[in-house]
């Protein structure tokens, strides 16, 4: 009796911060799709989702642009946010993340070349393209860094090297946009920088597969994961097989991160301050506490920074990438200080 109930007791502060992210994305939900140029309640945001009742501006305003918005942010702030942990997993390293990484930079580059060949050639554009597209490119960018991490010991080296990756891929990625005459690629000035306007629920229904089986291949892989963190040697010597636990990691991680790049832009720091952030509030590096922890963080981090670029210059709109900068980079300076303190802490 005294055994079960130590461990509900252990257990309750999770139960409890798990509640409290969740209460907090519903909150931030209902506050992004009722502020704006035109203000709801929550009443009528209950009568235009569950029953379409109220004016037609009202119903379309709710439905069809702010929702899908919001879910929207929160699903791919919860992708970017487990990429971000699978990356910091995978290199042992607290500030490894797609943007750091040079991932994003790569799944954006490869997005701007698909956007660019589909309008001289007429091709018809759809989700699945742009999310194979980014995929293909974050991929490729991880492969590049993991190549050169595996020739160094020095893990700053690896961080530089995707810092460059990424540099080089946002340069190109501008050249082809500044090139461009179509109306459409021009639009990638906005994209570029990462936006979540204009996103429908098709879109949504679109990203929602991929990352469910994302993060459901993940929660699978919790076990794995949870032996790879205490070091290869020790991950064969329990019985798994490493080197399929990393391809798994860099496909996994390539599709969450290509999926924010082919809808919203690349979103930088989220994906290392979210998980880091809520791994000290849980105090465990435990994979199967941290791997939903990871995701409703992100979604809670995200929601918060849409809010932000729609409201704080309104009636324009800041690129979310922006906000995501500007909250995340401190708290990464401040993980880079606490790493010197903390080595081999993940």
């Amino acid at each position: 009796m005294g055994k079960d109930s130590g461990i509900k007791s252990k257990e309750l502060p999770y139960i409890l911060i798990f509640l409290s992210l969740c209460v907090i994305i519903l909150f931030l939900l209902i506050l992004n799709i009722s502020t704006g140029s035109v203000s709801f309640s929550p009443a009528q945001i209950v009568d235009a989702v569950l029953f379409k009742r109220g004016s037609e501006d009202a119903v379309r305003i709710i439905c069809d642009i702010r929702a899908p918005r919001a879910v929207a942010a929160m699903i791919l702030g919860g992708a970017l946010a487990l990429s971000g942990y699978l990356l910091q997993s995978y290199f042992y390293n607290p500030i490894a993340g797609p943007f750091v990484l040079g991932i994003s930079s790569g799944a954006k580059l490869m997005v701007a070349l698909v956007l660019v060949f589909s309008s001289m050639r007429m091709w018809k554009l759809s989700s699945t393209l742009m999310i194979g597209a980014a995929f293909l490119g974050g991929v490729l960018s991880m492969l590049f860094v993991i190549v050169v991490a595996s020739g160094v010991r020095d893990m700053s080296l690896v961080l530089v090297c995707g810092v460059m990756t990424g540099y080089i891929c946002s340069g190109i990625t501008d050249i082809i946009v500044t090139f461009a005459n179509d109306s459409d690629i021009v639009n990638l000035h906005n994209w570029n920088k990462g936006s979540f306007s204009g996103i429908t629920w098709s879109n949504v229904s679109a990203m929602s597969l991929p990352v469910i089986i994302s993060f459901v291949a993940v929660i699978l892989m919790s076990k794995g994961l949870s032996a790879y963190r205490l070091g290869e040697n020790y991950a064969r010597n329990m019985g798994v097989d490493v080197k399929k636990l990393k391809i798994l990691i860099i496909i996994f991680s390539g599709l969450l991160s290509g999926c924010v790049v082919a809808f919203s832009g690349p979103i930088s720091f989220l994906g290392i301050a979210a998980p880091q952030a809520v791994k000290r509030m849980l105090k465990t590096s435990k994979p199967l506490i941290m791997i939903p922890a990871s995701f409703l963080s992100g979604s809670v981090f995200c929601l918060l920074c849409d809010l932000i670029a729609r409201r704080i210059i309104a009636p324009s709109e800041l690129a979310i990438g922006t906000v995501t900068a500007v909250l995340g980079a401190p708290f990464v300076i401040y993980i880079m200080v606490r790493k010197r303190r903390d080595k081999g802490d993940v």
